[in-house]
């Protein structure tokens, strides 16, 4: 298959193999879309997971077929773990992504499985909007070698091998405090609802233009997150005197070693993932929902935008 005309919609099926549920809703959806006379694109891993239950025919290849340039629209089947895999294929695309949960909190995902046939007839209208979220630049180094360069869209996580680590922190290049502790979470706005969250640092709004620092089981007085400005850089050296390597993570996906020494240092990105909504409910009916928060004794107006669509062709950034 080939791209075919400038005309051609093009959108992006990311999915898994892993439970029934995906492979049927991906199925459902590919068959979908082909009939609306759209070019239907996967990455090549997907593609071959799932020959036993689609035929390769019926899609084109990304970046092979397809280039990542020209889609129109990433339709994501999973958790939020499936969320972040296409935010990393689409890294440097203005390709938005737009989720539907078929995981367990799912809280990048847009809308649920039960929502699945509305999510296609939105996208195919072209009725959703488009908001983006800032990512984080991720560079670790150590003796002057650089270990990493690399981002993410939720946090960057310093965490402990086997011991303890010791660690030192930072903002904007001075010095702030040092302590033992199971590791450091370096979080985005997006991110203060994952591992941060779990770490016991606060939930910030998107709209919040902030990053977050949260120690993890700090052996310190000083022991509180920490939320500075969009512009600020934070900094987390592991101490000569720690015994063992640490290792950082990105998202959970991307792994590196760290010996004695080395330094993480984590600064607002210029390239930014968009997500695409199709729902208008704000940010407080979506932890209200994904948590499923008691709000029994509410005096005020509790009117839910559940599922209300945007306006067609309205792909503005709010």
């Amino acid at each position: 298959m080939t791209e075919g005309s400038a005309e051609t919609r093009r959108i992006l099926v990311v999915s898994h193999t892993a439970r029934p549920e995906a492979i049927a809703a991906t199925v459902s959806v590919v068959h979908r879309l082909r009939q609306a006379g759209v070019v239907v694109v996967m990455p090549a891993s997907d593609r071959e997971d799932f020959e036993p239950h689609l035929d390769s025919v019926l899609t084109a290849k990304l970046g092979r077929d397809v280039a990542p340039d020209s889609l129109e629209i990433a339709l994501v089947l999973g958790g939020d773990g499936t969320i972040l895999r296409a935010a990393e294929l689409l890294r440097g695309v203005s390709c938005p992504i737009l989720g539907v949960n078929l995981g367990h909190v799912g809280f990048l995902a847009e809308t649920e499985s039960h929502s699945l046939d509305f999510t296609v007839e939105r996208v195919l209208a072209g009725a959703y909007t488009v908001e983006e979220r800032f990512t984080l630049d991720v560079r670790a180094t150590a003796d002057g070698e650089v270990l990493a360069e690399t981002w993410a869209l939720n946090e960057a996580s310093v965490e402990k091998r086997q011991r303890m680590l010791e660690v030192a922190i930072g903002v904007d290049g001075r010095p702030l405090s040092s302590f033992g502790c199971d590791g450091v979470v370096l979080a985005s706005p997006t991110g203060s609802t994952a591992y941060s969250f779990s770490a016991g640092g606060p939930i910030v709004w998107p709209s919040v233009q902030a990053m977050l620092l949260v120690p993890i089981a700090a052996h310190a007085l000083f022991n509180r997150p920490l939320v500075v400005g969009p512009d600020s850089v934070l900094t987390v050296e592991i101490l000569p005197e720690n015994v063992g390597l640490g290792v950082l993570w990105c998202d959970g996906r991307r792994r590196t070693e760290l010996p004695a020494g080395a330094v993480v240092q984590v600064s607002r990105s210029t390239l930014p993932v968009r997500l695409a909504r199709i729902d208008k409910a704000v940010f407080t009916e979506r932890l209200v929902n994904k948590f499923r928060l008691p709000v029994a004794g509410w005096r005020g107006s509790r009117a839910s935008s559940t599922q209300e669509a945007s306006a067609p062709n309205e792909k503005a950034a709010p």
